[in-house]
């Protein structure tokens, strides 16, 4: 763990040291102010600044004691540091999906209020709903959406509801079963199905999808494509896991 001495001899930064050295003194669990105070050997008043500004980026948060503990977006933050090593496995497991559906596949991530599409293969001929690497949509409607809200925290799931065209209701059955459908939801016409990618530490943080028209996809497209999409979407959360491992 850091020590006073490695800020005396740090970055150079005085006040990144300082946030360096309060993290690192929650790495073995939620402290009050006076124990990150003994631990790291800050004056109170800059211990506790340097708290409350991680605490505002969610670097930090509290327990229900009150005590500060590390924050979600450090797990966040993790989750993107393997988005290169889900990219790289992300094609053939997306074009598997498609040969095995007949289906355009997507890989989604949440980017604050949208998704973003970050991987696809599109069905090669026929009709079809071709979503472009890159586009970005709405988190108010679609399968997708209903994935990436899913298993977030409650204060954050609570607000993603707030005008969404699904309710609690819808995502908590989407927890149970483990994927989410939609048809008509975010584009008339258009049917989806996706499942959660789980980083190393358990996160949501893509969803993997399917979409057609209504006409071929039907109005229960989970019952049909549900467990084949998951199955995609857990290969994807091995591959981030396996690389954590290793």
């Amino acid at each position: 763990m850091d020590t006073l001495g490695d800020i005396e001899n740090g970055s150079g930064v005085g006040v990144i040291d300082k946030a360096a050295l309060v993290m690192s003194a929650l790495e073995a669990g939620p402290a009050t102010l006076a124990q990150l105070v003994t631990t790291t050997h800050l004056a109170r008043p800059t211990a506790h600044r340097i708290a409350v500004a991680l605490e505002f980026h969610r670097l930090l948060s509290r327990d229900a004691q009150g005590r500060f503990i590390l924050g979600p977006r450090l797990n966040e933050l993790a989750s993107a540091a393997g988005e290169d090593h889900l990219l790289a496995a992300a094609g053939p497991v997306l074009a598997a999906l498609r040969d095995k559906t007949h289906e355009s596949a997507q890989l989604y991530r949440r980017q604050g209020d949208v998704r973003v599409c970050v991987a696809n293969a599109e069905r090669p001929i026929g009709l079809r709903d071709s979503i472009p690497v890159g586009a970005t949509m709405s988190m108010q409607g679609g399968s997708g959406a209903q994935v990436l809200l899913a298993w977030e925290e409650p204060d954050r799931l609570h607000r993603g509801l707030v005008g969404a065209r699904f309710n609690a209701t819808m995502l908590s059955a989407v927890r149970r079963r483990g994927w989410a459908q939609s048809v008509g939801e975010r584009e008339p016409g258009v049917a989806s199905v996706s499942a959660p990618v789980r980083g190393a530490s358990g996160k949501v943080i893509a969803a993997v999808s399917i979409s057609g028209p209504i006409e071929r996809m039907g109005r229960q497209p989970g019952r049909v494509h549900g467990p084949v999409v998951a199955a995609a979407a857990r290969r994807l959360s091995e591959v981030l896991r396996n690389n954590d491992e290793g």
